[in-house]
């Protein structure tokens, strides 16, 4: 009997539920109707499952920060050429053998190179203005010139080439000595009057060679010329305004005070074209085609003069050959002192002012009978 009771009232119990959750569903459906109807649908997504954050790596140790000193070095390089009395050049001589003192102060000289292993770039500046083309042997100094290239330069080496007329022009940028030595051969003479710019021309190889031929490399200009400048930017100006004041002048004495202040004009523009080379690290040679006639009037001689000063005062030559069949001689022996230089090296006083003249003194003491030349000094880079 307790069986059937119970399953009497089980079943009007189950129905009942059954009921109640038929009602709860339909109730809700139209409640969510009721707020817009928005379905399940419509629900926003669920917020994405949690993740623990990786833990970060631990910093290392900070590391100790020492002090820099950046030190930076003035490594000059002195081209020294030494000689007998005859002018052979001296072989053999090692670095105990030179002494080298800068503003009187003895230097140390870390190393004697061999001028074998240091290219050339050579400035060879041409004169074809009519001071010089008209001597009748205007051939013989390209034929000499260009066996000169061809003689000195190494594949390693490379040459420029000016002419100097009412200006100064590249005709051939630094290339090989084939190249330079056949640009040289095709240079026409000058068929009638032409000025001659010469300190400008020497001014502007002295800067192609500072800014385009590399610091390691030797800088050479070499100016196959007379040297008598009436063109270059200084002198004209300066010639100008003389021949307006001797308008003005009369008499032997506004002639004087012209010829003097010509004198003068040249004398500072000499000192400039010094200074330029210098500023450049060259050295400067002078082959004059003038010969013996230099010393006819004071003009040449001035002239001649003025060559001779550069060329002392950057280690150089001036030559003034006899004729042309000296020509090739003279070459030949600049082309001798370039390969038989000693190089000395040595670092030179860190806290020397930029762009400030410094004057170096090159001596060998125990070869009194020896001629010694090398550049007087030089100028400091900017640091």
């Amino acid at each position: 009997m307790t069986l059937r009771v119970r399953e009497k009232l089980w079943r009007p119990a189950f129905l009942f539920g059954v009921l109640a959750l038929f009602l709860c569903i339909s109730l809700c459906g139209s409640a969510v109707k009721a707020q817009g109807g928005k379905g399940i649908k419509d629900m926003p997504p669920p917020p994405p499952p949690w993740k623990a954050k990786p833990t970060p790596p631990p910093k290392p140790p900070e590391q100790e920060v020492l002090d820099v000193v950046k030190v930076t070095s003035n490594l000059v390089m002195v081209p020294v050429s030494v000689t007998d009395p005859q002018g052979n050049a001296v072989k053999g001589l090692t670095l105990p053998d030179f002494r080298l003192a800068e503003e009187g102060k003895q230097q140390d000289i870390t190393q004697l190179g061999d001028p074998e292993q240091v290219p050339l770039a050579i400035a060879l500046l041409f004169d074809v203005s009519s001071s010089v083309s008209q001597k009748g042997f205007f051939q013989s100094q390209q034929n000499a010139a260009a066996a000169f290239l061809r003689l000195v330069m190494k594949p390693s080496d490379k040459a420029a080439i000016f002419t100097i007329t009412d200006k100064s022009t590249v005709v051939q940028p630094l290339a090989s000595a084939e190249t330079s030595a056949a640009k040289m051969q095709t240079i026409p003479a000058a068929t009638s009057a032409v000025p001659t710019a010469f300190y400008d021309t020497v001014n502007a190889a002295a800067k192609y060679l500072e800014e385009n031929a590399p610091s390691n490399h030797r800088r050479v200009i070499i100016v196959l010329s007379d040297g008598d400048d009436n063109f270059s930017e200084q002198i004209r100006d300066m010639a100008l305004a003389q021949y307006r004041a001797r308008d003005n002048s009369q008499g032997s004495s506004g002639t004087s005070s012209i010829r003097a202040g010509l004198q003068e004009g040249h004398r500072r523009a000499v000192q400039a074209v010094q200074q330029n080379v210098q500023k450049a690290d060259a050295i400067f040679y002078s082959v004059n085609p003038g010969g013996p006639s230099v010393k006819l009037n004071q003009i040449s001689m001035r002239a001649e003069a003025g060559m001779e000063t550069i060329a002392e005062a950057t280690g150089g030559t001036a030559f003034v050959p006899e004729s042309d069949q000296d020509l090739e001689r003279v070459f030949r022996q600049v082309a001798a002192e370039l390969r038989g230089q000693y190089l000395l090296q040595y670092y030179a006083n860190q806290e020397a002012p930029p762009n400030q003249f410094r004057r170096i003194q090159v001596t060998v003491p125990a070869r009194a009978d020896v001629r010694v030349r090398a550049r007087q000094g030089y100028y400091p880079k900017k640091k």
